[in-house]
Order: C-alpha cells, then structure tokens, then sequence
C-alpha cells in the first residue's frame, strides 16, 4: 500500500534528533542507540531521542515505517504531535501502538474530524492516561470510542471543539478525574450535568469561556451528579444569578473556584466581588487562584453582613 503523501511522523523525528541537529548526550535516557540500518536506509545509527517527544507543527500526514518507530520508540512517555496535517486515526495508530510506554498523546488541532475512528484502532491508546484533542473538531462517537478503549484515562482535554450539546455514552467512564472543555457553546445546564453523568469521579471541571446562563439543578441532585469534584472553573461563563454561586455549595468536596468575567459580578468593585463571593462560598480554600486565608474570610464575612444590612429582609441571602 502507498503511504500518503506528505511527511512521516519517522522522518521528522530523525530530522529533528539527529545528532547534527540535536548534538548526542551521554548519561542514562538521554539517547537511543540501535544497530545500524540497511544500506540506503535514511535512519542515522544513533539518535538522541529523549521520552518527552515534541514534534508540532511539522507537516506530518502518515506514521512511516512502523518497525523504526518501535525501535526508537520504546522508552517514549509523552508524545507531542499538536498541529501537523493527521487527518486518519489508522496513521495515529501506526505510531501510537509502536509507543508502548506512552501516557501522554497531544493530538491538538490535527483534522481528524475527517475520518471514524475504529474501536481497533482505539485499542492502541489503551495505555494512555492524559489526551489532548482541543481543535480537533473530534464528535462525541469519536469520544465515546476513546473512552471504551482507555480504561486508565485520566485526563481529557475537548476544548475549541464547537459543541453546542454533550452526547452520553451506553457506559461511563469512572477513570477520568480532569476535564477541559473549555471554548465551546455549552449554553444549558442540561448538557453539563451530562458530564457528571459520563465521569462520576471527576475531579476538575473547566467550564471556561462557554457560555452557560445558569445552573439549574436542585442542591441534592447537583451532590449525586458531583461527588467528588474538588475544583471548578466557570470563567467567562454567563452566569447573571446570586442562587448560581450559592448552588456551587451543593458540591460536597468543592475547594477551588474560578468566576472571573460574568456578567453578575460586573457591576461590583473588585473588593465586593471578592469579598461577597468568599462569603457566599464558606468550604472553598482557594478563588481565581488565591488562597482565602482565615483572616480574609472573617473580613468578608464581616463585609457581607454590613453590605446587606439596610437590605429589605425578603432581599437578604440565605446566606
């Protein structure tokens, strides 16, 4: 069979690591040596091939020839290949599947929207535990795929993928711990309590920059969907309601919160957007990445019993 035209993810790498681009150091994982190649045979006999691979934006279309990547490849870990021209997952599994040791697959802004994927050729990511497809325009088939064939995934990253919907899979998926799915249109909570639904161990959740208007779950519901989410980020999102923030104390093990630039807090200086919040969210330790000490969290305490004291009684906070 032809190999399709274009760049080998195998030329590339010799290009890039040769040793008269990538001098060979000595020392322990700090290069390859294989026996020396067939004469005619592009390979050079040694190449200083690190276990953290970057190759991005390098034109690559195809694998190559599949017994160089296993003999380089062997001790590879994180492998870095955002923005070339991929477009069939059969080439992604080429090179994957002769990666035995790998966790980490950055596949960024590839167009491999253009092909299915294949549960066989899924079945070579198994071993992988963090995968990056932000700009891949990847459909939840393709996902779910993913997450049949990655028993130990851990980490998922969907952003910049245009959904507009979250699409649940026949199983879920109770591995995964963090997600990134951040850049889209997810406008309804409907489709986000999905997410709780398809990974019950989640961790981390990054909302950021969609445009979700409100969280509309009863408080007991929102503890089942999350019970173990430890941080959330709702940035950029299009929260306008005080009972939004307040529903986030529905999340029993909630710790750390993001909620910069919605619409509510816009008409608030920066010290009350701070302080009313850290009021409203008394088990959260760390907001828009600062740590809420015990002396800032009396302060605004305090603050927010004075800010609503001339308050009509039926205006107050449960809070």
């Amino acid at each position: 069979m032809d190999q399709p035209s274009g760049r080998s993810f195998m030329q590339v790498l010799c290009e890039k690591y040769s040793p008269e681009n990538f001098p060979y150091r000595r020392g322990p994982g700090m290069g390859v040596h294989v026996p020396a190649t067939p004469q005619g045979s592009p390979m050079k006999d040694r190449l200083n091939l690190p276990s953290v691979l970057v190759l991005n934006s390098c034109g690559i279309t195809c694998a190559g020839d599949e017994k160089e990547i296993a003999a380089f490849c062997a001790h590879v870990s994180e492998l870095d290949l955002s923005d070339n021209k991929l477009e069939d997952w059969h080439e992604v599994s080429k090179i994957v599947s002769n990666v035995p040791q790998l966790e980490f697959l950055n596949l960024s802004s590839n167009p491999l929207n253009l092909s299915v994927l294949e549960r066989t050729c899924a079945g070579s990511f198994s071993g992988v535990r963090k995968l990056v497809l932000n700009n891949s325009k990847a459909s939840w088939e393709t996902v779910h795929t993913i997450l049949q064939e990655l028993p130990d995934l851990e980490e998922l990253f969907l952003c910049l993928n245009d959904y507009e919907t979250v699409s649940c899979p026949s199983i879920c998926c109770p591995s995964l711990k963090l997600l990134h799915i951040t850049d889209n249109n997810l406008q309804d909570w409907t489709e986000i309590r999905k997410l709780g639904v398809m990974f019950p161990s989640l961790d981390t959740l990054v909302l950021a920059n969609n445009h979700l208007h409100a969280i509309e779950e009863p408080d007991d519901s929102l503890a089942r969907l999350f019970p173990n989410l430890r941080s959330i980020s709702l940035h950029k999102s299009g929260l306008q309601s005080w009972e939004d923030i307040d529903k986030l104390n529905s999340f029993p093990k909630l710790e750390e919160v993001r909620l910069l630039g919605i619409p509510l807090l816009q008409p608030y200086t920066t010290e009350e957007r701070r302080k009313l919040v850290v009021a409203r969210l008394p088990s959260v330790s760390k907001l828009n990445g600062s740590v809420v000490t015990d002396g800032e969290r009396e302060d605004s305490e305090r603050f927010f019993i004075r800010y609503y004291v001339d308050v009509p009684q039926e205006e107050v906070p449960f809070r």
